[in-house]
């Protein structure tokens, strides 16, 4: 009887031993094939914005989205240059109206949006953001085919921090834009999209000179730099 029972656990250990050979067998024929199919395509970037997506102030390659999509290749991941939307003043209102002008595809792999700043700046109430917002969020979910999590809001910088809101009531300035963040990232849960909050970072702009272009206002490459790489930490998660 005991003979019988080591023979039956002996079957049974070599048995999973088998399985466990061909499992490993097929991930290691499957793995390579799976890398090649990442390398081969090229990803798409859309990034929706104002003058802090399309980077005021600094070149081209040095705004957020570029030095994420150049980060992202140095990893090793093919991506086509971002598509970028956004021109500098831009309003909610603004951005979809030239979202409704323009010729994009009908699907891309990832969308940033990043807006709001200058319904603050104009006096713009939050009641009237919240369902502009909402509408752009819906479109850039649309833009990825419906794939939340292939979306990424960033907060809105705090720009009573900088020289250039030497001589307005900096304190509001920084409430009114807590108010507006409040919103869009209730809205970014509500849809479950990734949100990414760089507002506090913006505000070491107070103490840092470094932070902003030489106009005392726009981010510089270094702060862009920061929101870049909090960017391809997202999309990195999702391959």
């Amino acid at each position: 009887m005991r003979e019988k029972i080591i023979k039956k656990a002996s079957s049974t250990v070599v048995a999973f031993i088998g399985i466990l050979v061909i499992v490993l067998i097929l991930s290691a024929k499957k793995s390579p094939a799976l890398k090649r199919e990442t390398a081969a395509k090229a990803y798409s970037i859309l990034s929706l914005g104002d003058s802090y997506t399309i980077g005021e102030k600094v070149p081209t390659h040095d705004n957020f989205p570029n030095q994420a999509v150049q980060q992202l290749k140095e990893k090793g991941y093919n991506f086509q240059q971002p598509v970028i939307i956004a021109k500098t003043g831009w309003t909610t209102d603004e951005l979809q109206s030239a979202i409704n002008k323009a010729r994009l595809k009908n699907k891309y792999d990832f969308v940033t949006l990043l807006i709001g700043v200058n319904n603050q700046y104009r006096g713009r109430k939050v009641v009237e953001y919240i369902p502009q917002f909402e509408e752009l969020l819906k479109r850039a979910i649309k833009f990825t085919g419906n794939h939340s999590s292939s979306v990424i809001v960033l907060s809105i910088p705090d720009w009573g921090v900088t020289p250039f809101a030497e001589g307005r009531n900096r304190e509001n300035i920084s409430k009114e834009i807590d108010e507006f963040n409040s919103a869009n990232r209730l809205l970014a849960q509500q849809f479950k999209v990734h949100y990414i909050d760089i507002t506090p970072g913006s505000r070491k702009a107070g103490t840092d000179s470094t932070l902003l272009t030489d106009d005392g206002l726009h981010p510089s490459a270094k702060e862009y730099n920061n929101w870049a790489n909090q960017i391809v930490a997202v999309i990195q998660k999702a391959f």
